[in-house]
């Protein structure tokens, strides 16, 4: 097996969530590294948590596509843009393989994607209950749209090597899909879960000796060579590009164990309008980087780290006095309650934050937020004037228990379902917080705007 001057693709898709996808796309990135392929991963729709693990296993960034907060146009510039530079591209999909908005079309569904993008299809599924029902159901998945390219299935969880020859019987009666093998159970390689999914990569990092592992059961069990003859070589036109210009501004960006959600594309994005991104960690460091313009705190679990950034008072000191003159700030869910005065834990503990906003927050065990949005934004921000609107996605366990004081809300949050709108977006005169998680593929002019507010800032020093 040999990449060749073309690049390959593929989806991975499941039968339904919970099937295995993302334990068989690491396991297709690392057997595919060790046999010497450049492999570029995706994974489709808003999750940050896969793409963490799928960068660690691939050494390179995993890009979101999503078929509802970026348009058609770029997903494909994002697909073409990254896979151009590799041998195989592997997309990891979202919820089951049809699944999207509603029932009623495939909208936001990992098949409108594969379309999109002309990949076939792997199907996941698992067996755990199944044998020959398993032939009955592949049977309606490659039926189900005539227009989608469905390269062949491979089951998950398989009992024994007796278990997988009655699956690969009943398949015979699917003759159109192959079946490149089956996974067994490998309870010791399941990546742990809490709240909002798996573990992050930053807090349960795939080490070598397991990514071996994955790649040696994928070797064992599936047939990688029928697999990759399945692939069709793809034809990428080239995506148009502006050059890249020479950074303007040092644009400061948490990046730590605590606060680790960020779409690749977005910090693209922030290069690609004149930003140079410092990395820097509200954790460990003493202080803010010297000589930045601004920052930018993404999201991530806080709350699991908070008495360490409570502790941790140089740093909360540096960033307060900073902020006071005029640093801008932008933050997305983790780093708006960090911003905030206080973060209660779910054990009851209260931890104080840096207090740049007049906001307190709580954990609870129940979801308070799940789904996507599109932003208007009702005031001139950081992100551009009144009137400009943005798509991204909000999902956080936390509520607001406390305003200390006056703050305007400058979002007007529409639910992708319709509904009542609802003020958000917390601001001052140079921070500006919310908890969506704002993609910036959906108005690359807000990437603009905050490298122009920095560049401002600059100008002031």
């Amino acid at each position: 097996m040999n990449g060749g001057a073309g690049v390959r693709g593929v989806v991975v898709a499941g039968a339904m969530s919970g099937v295995g996808k993302t334990t068989l796309t690491l396991g297709l990135i690392a057997a595919w590294r060790r046999r010497g392929l450049t492999v570029q991963p995706f994974k489709v729709g808003p999750d940050f948590i896969d793409p963490g693990h799928h960068s660690q296993a691939a050494g390179r960034a995993s890009f979101t596509l999503d078929g509802w907060m970026l348009p058609r146009e770029e997903n494909l510039n994002i697909f073409r843009r990254w896979a151009a530079g590799a041998q195989v591209a592997v997309v990891e999909g979202v919820m089951g393989l049809f699944d999207g908005y509603e029932g009623a079309s495939e909208a936001g569904s990992t098949a409108q994607m594969a379309k999109w993008l002309g990949l076939p299809v792997i199907l996941v599924v698992d067996a755990r209950a199944l044998a020959r029902s398993a032939a009955a159901l592949v049977h309606g998945f490659a039926s189900f749209d005539p227009d989608l390219k469905l390269a062949g299935v491979i089951f998950n969880r398989v009992g024994s090597a007796a278990h997988l020859n009655s699956l690969r019987q009943a398949m015979a009666a699917v003759p159109q899909v192959p079946c490149f093998g089956g996974l067994p159970r490998e309870e010791a390689l399941r990546i742990p879960e809490r709240h909002l999914g798996l573990t992050t990569a930053e807090d349960h990092p795939l080490s070598p000796d397991y990514l071996a592992r994955l790649a040696d059961l994928v070797e064992a069990h599936l047939d990688l060579e029928a697999l990759w003859a399945a692939l069709p070589e793809l034809s990428l036109p080239p995506v148009p590009e502006e050059a890249k210009p020479a950074p303007v501004v040092r644009l400061g960006v948490a990046r730590d164990r605590a606060f680790c959600f960020y779409y690749p594309d977005n910090l693209e994005w922030l290069a690609r309008s004149g930003a140079e991104l410092v990395p820097f960690s509200p954790l460990t460091d003493p202080g803010l980087p010297p000589e930045v313009h601004g920052l930018y705190f993404g999201g991530g679990y806080p709350e699991l780290a908070a008495r360490e950034l409570a502790a941790n008072g140089p740093f909360l000191a540096d960033l307060r006095a900073r902020v006071a003159a005029g640093l801008p700030v932008y933050a997305e869910c983790g780093g708006l309650m960090y911003l905030g005065e206080a973060l209660r834990d779910l054990a009851g503990e209260l931890h104080p934050m840096a207090g740049i906003l007049p906001l307190r927050f709580q954990m609870l065990p129940r979801l308070q937020a799940l789904g996507y949005r599109e932003v208007t934004l009702t005031a001139d921000t950081l992100l551009g004037p009144a009137g400009t609107t943005l798509r991204g996605h909000e999902f956080h366990y936390s509520e607001i228990t406390g305003e200390a004081g006056a703050l305007a809300r400058v979002y007007l949050l529409t639910p992708r379902r319709g509904g009542e709108a609802v003020r958000e977006g917390y601001s001052t005169e140079k921070v500006l917080a919310s908890y969506v998680h704002l993609h910036f593929g959906s108005c690359p002019q807000a990437a603009r705007a905050l490298v122009a507010a920095c560049e401002k800032f600059k100008q002031g020093c």
